[in-house]
């Protein structure tokens, strides 16, 4: 989910850092108007405290409503973890040990808490079956080599549970600790995250999949939190004169429609999401909070509850705000996991783009993905993932093949993929008895800056390469032998209006598809003969969401063209035939088993329906995975089973 900025984060460091982004004088009159406008409120604060609890209690919880457990709180500190119901009486002797900071979610039949155990200087998860009455065997995170200052669970829409650390160092991580309600043996690291200097407070927002983060002396931050996603981050807010906080945010908690934040002058404010970007309202005093330090929430059907602390006199408070109308959530798409993921690519970056499956004619398990690497070559890799060749022959941006090439006295299978290098057809040869790819040398285009590849095959065996550039010009040619050579010989020349890249022929029905990034999914037909006239498949809205980038075809009795819907990081399942029904739409998931990540802006992909052995036995799709996580590292490609992409859309 994409929101706007309302002030540009990547000049704001600069702008504080030089002192001269901003006219002071200006900007306080703006924020007094503001607040004038907002008047202040008060909120009704009603001392909580239960009977001889310990004062050195840090942080806690409010737990849901309908929990299973008779727990309605938890709270830590230096005299352990402690569960407590409404009026603060125990529910259970504490769990022994030192600690701060805390999160808690219900987890199947346990209830699940997270926290710095301050003894080992790691974060531990332990867990309160509900039906044992008792805690279960404690485990910890690997130690950091930065001090944790908070941590914050966060339930995606697919029931993935991740825990967030953050560290005052400007670090911090992202735990997958468990899925389907059921906590993993081993959890693991999703990615690194670099946050602000002085970050204190984390709160997440589950229906707005939206991390909030302090920074001290500056403002409150919105990152996305979704690990596939890039990490770019929006203002909330900032500390005045920039913005309404009077003080830096003493703490951070969840609200209905947003985020709430403490500020140090014992006001507390409420953040929500709109088109136009965060929006605050009236900011709500707090008396008799003197020192106001820690907030704390829970969502009803009817109201906010929170807790407060006052560091003056050690005194927890309660408070209940009024319910704002929750967020439309976006419809969930259906996931499904990767069976197996290639090696990364050598370059790090934007790197991989473009696959392509070559069929062993004669024993499919020994098939063949050739993986472009538009910063050096192309790999190739078998079907478990491992790297077999990598041929340097420069920036290699999309890559297709076809069989049945005759070169000299013998035929081959031929790949032709785009050399941004030398903005030419880079030429290989794929030989079926050592399943070995060779270099053909390359033919040379005229196009500006030659960018999207595909090739087709004609019903008379004519083999065709067809290649486009950024301004939308596309030149297809016939390739063919002479003196063993391979040579290109222009026959059609068309174009987009604006930028393509990805396209597909549909052999079986001599269709050509090509995708105009920004705009649509085109069709025309693949012979040369005739002329270049688009029909529209589908525009770039609705469920196709820009940019439009791999396509490939699933050849069987009922075809289907796969479509990569870049801007939500989905895939479309489309008829092959007019009128282009769609079938679906899914995303590719974690597979916590096999420790792959899921897949997030997809450049190309390829499918195919050959029986490729027990793992794929209908086939498979592979698609360019644009962010490697589970461990970070470079980008790679996914090979995904079509038998599950066909059981989660009902495909026939």
């Amino acid at each position: 989910m994409r929101f706007t900025l309302l002030i540009a984060g990547t000049l704001l460091p600069a702008c504080f850092a030089l002192s001269g982004c901003f006219n002071d004088e200006a900007i306080s009159a703006e924020n007094r108007d503001t607040s004038e406008k907002m008047v202040s409120s008060d909120t009704q604060l009603t001392p909580w405290t239960g009977p001889e609890l310990p004062s050195d209690l840090n942080s806690w919880v409010l737990l849901p409503a309908g929990n299973n457990t008779p727990a309605d709180r938890v709270a830590v500190g230096g005299s352990g973890l402690w569960l407590l119901d409404a009026t603060g009486n125990p529910i259970t002797e504490p769990y022994s040990g030192r600690f701060s900071a805390l999160d808690t979610r219900p987890l199947g039949s346990t209830l699940l808490s997270a926290t710095l155990d301050e003894v080992r200087d790691q974060t531990l998860l332990l867990g309160w079956n509900v039906e044992q009455q008792a805690f279960s065997a404690p485990s910890w995170l690997p130690a950091t080599d930065y001090p944790v200052e908070s941590l914050c669970f966060y339930q995606d829409p697919n029931d993935y549970l991740y825990l967030f650390l953050i560290g005052e160092e400007g670090s911090g991580q992202q735990w997958l600790v468990a899925e389907q309600q059921q906590l993993l043996t081993k959890p693991q690291l999703m990615r690194d995250l670099h946050l602000p200097v002085g970050a204190q407070y984390c709160a997440v927002n589950d229906l707005l999949h939206t991390l909030f983060i302090n920074e001290e002396d500056v403002g409150i931050w919105a990152y996305p939190a979704n690990p596939e996603t890039n990490g770019e981050r929006q203002i909330v807010d900032l500390v005045a004169p920039y913005g309404l906080l009077q003080d830096s945010a003493q703490g951070l908690a969840a609200s209905s429609d947003g985020v709430l934040a403490l500020d140090g002058n014992a006001s507390l404010h409420r953040y929500r999401i709109e088109a136009e970007g965060w929006q605050a309202g009236a900011p709500l005093a707090l008396p008799p909070l003197r020192d106001a330090e820690r907030v704390f929430s829970r969502q009803s059907s009817a109201y906010i509850e929170v807790l407060l602390a006052d560091a003056a006199d050690q005194q927890l408070y309660q408070a209940k705000l009024p319910q704002a109308e929750l967020p439309i959530a976006a419809p969930s798409i259906v996931e499904v996991p990767a069976q197996a993921q290639t090696d990364s690519v050598p370059h790090g970056g934007d790197a991989a783009d473009d696959p392509a499956i070559w069929v062993n004619p004669s024993d499919a398990s020994q098939s063949r993905i050739l993986g472009t690497d538009k910063r050096g070559g192309l790999g190739v890799y078998d079907l478990q993932g491992k790297q077999l060749q990598y041929l340097p022959v420069g920036r290699i941006n999309n890559v297709d093949l076809r069989s049945g090439f005759t070169l000299g006295e013998q035929q081959i299978d031929l790949a032709v993929a785009s050399n941004r290098d030398s903005n030419s057809l880079e030429l290989f040869a794929i030989n079926p008895q050592t399943n070995n790819v060779s270099s053909l040398g390359r033919i040379p285009l005229p196009l500006s800056d030659i960018y999207g590849l595909c090739m087709a095959k004609g019903p008379q065996g004519d083999i065709y390469a067809i290649a486009n550039d950024k301004s939308g010009r596309f030149l297809q040619y016939r390739l063919q032998a002479e003196n063993g050579e391979v040579t290109g010989a222009l026959v059609r020349e068309f174009s987009t209006q604006t930028q393509p890249e990805g396209c597909v022929a549909d052999d079986a029905r001599q269709r050509l598809f090509i995708g105009e990034e920004g705009v649509a999914v085109w069709t025309l037909g693949t012979d040369p003969n005739q002329p270049g006239e688009l029909s529209e498949v589908i525009r770039a809205e609705g469920p196709l969401h820009a940019d439009v980038e791999g396509m490939a075809i699933y050849q069987a009795k009922k075809p289907y063209l796969v479509i990569s819907s870049q801007g939500n990081d989905s895939y479309l399942v489309l008829d092959a035939e007019p009128p282009y029904q769609l079938r679906g739409v899914f995303q590719v998931g974690v597979n916590t088993a096999a420790g792959i990540d899921g897949v997030s802006e997809t450049d190309g992909l390829e499918v195919s329906s050959a029986n490729f052995g027990s793992v794929f036995p209908r086939g498979m799709l592979v698609v360019q995975d644009g962010r490697k996580r589970m461990p970070q590292g470079n980008q790679n490609f996914k090979l995904v089973s079509w038998e599950q992409i066909a059981k989660a859309l009902n495909l026939p």
